[in-house]
Order: structure tokens, then sequence, then C-alpha cells
């Protein structure tokens, strides 16, 4: 029972993807999308983020014995085809042939892979994959299809966002409860919304997003201000008033929940005054690929290290705590970003 700066890390992810549902939304439609079109997509992405989720959740579950193939070899053929699949290929110009060889071929080595994961189950019998644990982006891809069925009806009433967190928060406070017992075995391939605990968050994104990014809020950043503050302020009260049902990123209590989406909204404050108020921007340069092309940046560490331990390369063990660690953990971001900025420049970028 607690919260550390690392427990706001995943909440963040889903707060940014909220304040993105948004302009994404709009955006499509703008291009000519029609509903169904805008729905197919939604699915097609949380499918997405979902079918990676499992493939980074399951990778360490490999039976070579019963696969043929090592786990690490197993984890990088199919993050390979997962980035050749999504890689964002020119539509024009170019050899296309090679394009289209490239992009389904690595569809074809990614169902591969997953045709041939095997591992052994509690019971000893020979199964296949886990559906327990959806790793980050099958979780990111469950709360944004939630949210999305939930926005995208009443994206045209400015007090839907609002009325939606309260109703996902109160349905978590009311699960905690033990009020609503038939929500922890409802199956998620068909029911996305779990207790409302990480849809919840995304809708906090999608607040704050329509508090500052839609004009008909509020017009000025004086008020763009007053009301996100207004509006951490409420989150923070309900999230005191949720603290007897604890604090924990594990069990996602409310307070979790309210707690994370607080800072989110502080932290949007603060970047939106410096960048988009005082036009300070020089600063982040070094992370624009990473939010460029988040996708690939956050797949490029589990590449590394699946190919690192193919290679039988490890560092020492007193590199992984105290001070070394934290200086190592420095470092390892540092060339992940660059390898991610190397890679967009060569025109490397994923897009779901």
């Amino acid at each position: 029972n607690g919260m550390t700066y690392v427990d706001v890390v995943f909440p963040a992810f889903l707060f940014i993807l909220g304040m993105a549902i948004p302009l994404a939304v709009r955006r499509r439609l703008e291009l000519g999308d029609s509903q169904w079109q805008l729905w197919i997509h939604v699915f097609l992405r949380s499918f997405s983020l979902v079918g990676l989720g499992l493939l980074l959740a399951n990778a360490s579950l490999v039976d070579p014995g019963l696969t043929g193939i090592p786990r690490g070899l197993w984890a990088c053929l199919g993050l390979i085809g997962a980035i050749l699949y999504w890689n964002v290929y020119p539509r024009q110009g170019g050899p296309q042939r090679l394009y289209r060889g490239l992009k389904y071929g690595g569809l074809c080595l990614l169902v591969l892979m997953f045709a041939l994961f095997r591992r052994h189950a509690s019971d000893g019998s020979v199964a296949w994959l886990d559906f327990r644990y959806w790793e980050i982006l099958g979780l990111i891809g469950r709360a944004y299809l939630a949210a999305c069925i939930l926005y995208i009806p009443l994206r045209k009433k400015p007090w839907a966002p609002a009325a939606l967190l309260a109703g996902l928060t109160l349905m978590s406070i009311a699960s905690r409860l033990g009020w609503l017992p038939f929500l922890r075995h409802m199956p998620h391939a068909i029911w996305p919304f779990d207790s409302g605990e990480l849809p919840s968050i995304v809708m906090a994104g999608i607040v704050c997003s329509t508090i500052f990014l839609e004009s008909g809020i509020a017009r000025t950043v004086r008020r763009k201000l007053i009301w996100g503050a207004g509006f951490t302020v409420l989150l923070v009260a309900a999230g005191a008033i949720c603290t007897p049902l604890g604090i924990s990123k594990n069990r996602a209590t409310p307070t979790w929940c309210l707690y994370s989406a607080a800072i989110g909204t502080v932290l949007f404050m603060a970047l939106y005054w410096i960048a988009d108020v005082k036009g300070i921007k020089r600063w982040a340069a070094f992370m624009k690929p990473a939010g460029s092309n988040t996708l690939l940046t956050y797949l490029l560490p589990d590449l590394f290290y699946y190919s690192a331990g193919i290679a039988y390369l490890y560092l020492p063990a007193q590199l992984n705590a105290g001070w070394p660690g934290a200086v190592r953990s420095v470092v390892f971001t540092g060339l992940i970003l660059a390898a991610a900025a190397v890679l967009t420049r060569w025109k490397v970028r994923l897009q779901l």
C-alpha cells in the first residue's frame, strides 16, 4: 500500500492516450473517414496493441523444447515481424513491391511466431498463449477501446468526458467495496472496461484535452489554467476521500487512478505553459524521436535485451542496483533515444 513516482509511469501513458483521442478522432473525420471507418480503425488499433502486449507478456514463457527455438530468438523474430508490418512505408515512389513484401512478410513472421508458441502450464500440460496478463501495451489497447466506446458517441457534448470520468470512478469505487463482484469475472474479450480503473485515467486525459485543446470550454490561457487547476483540485480531493480503499498500482485502486490523473494534469499544465504559451521548445529536442515514433521507441529496449540474451551478453550484477544502476538507466535511456532518432531518420516509423 503506497505510491512512488515509478507508479506514475504507466498511468502517464494512459493519460497521454486520453489527451490524444479527441485530436485523433477529429483528424480522421476531417480527412473524410465515415463513422464505420473510424470504428474499424479503433478496433484494429486496439487489437494490434493487445497482440503486441501478448507477444511481450508471453516471451518469457516460451518453452524452447516445445517451440523449437530459444526464447530470445522467438521474441526477436516476433518483434522484427511487428516492426516490418507496422512500419510506415512511402505510399508513392520507391520499390513498392519491396515495401509490400516487407510489410506482409513481417505479418507472416509475426503470425508464425504465435503459431509456433508453446509453453508448459502450471499443471504440466502443454499450452498456448497465457491470456491472464496482457502487458502494458495490451492494457493500453483495452483501455483505449473502452474509452473510445464511451467517448465517440458523446464527443459533441462538452460535459460528457467529465460525466464519464465520474461514472467510471464510481464504478471502480463500487467494485472495490464489493458491490459489483460480477465485473471481476467478465471476460476481457467482451468487456474492456474492467472495473473502470484504467479507462478512468484515459477519460481524465480526455477531460484535460477538452479543457486545453478545445476552443469551446476555455478560450483564453488564463481560463484554461484556472479550469486545469480546478480539475486537479477535484481529482486530489476525490483521491483523498478514497484513501481508505488503499493506494496501489498493482490493485489499481481509485486513489492511485485519481492521483495519477492529477499529476498528469499538473505536468501537462507546466508543459503547456512552457512550450505552447512561452514557446520554449528546444530543451525537449532530444525527446522528439520518442514523441513522434513512440511505439518503436517502446519496443527497442525489449529488442535489445532479447538480442543481448541470444549473444549471451550480460552486464555485471553491480550495475543493476544503487547508484551504478541509476547511472546505467540514464545511459541506457540516452542510447535508446539516440537509436530511435537514427531509425526515425532512416524512415523506420511505426504506426498502428
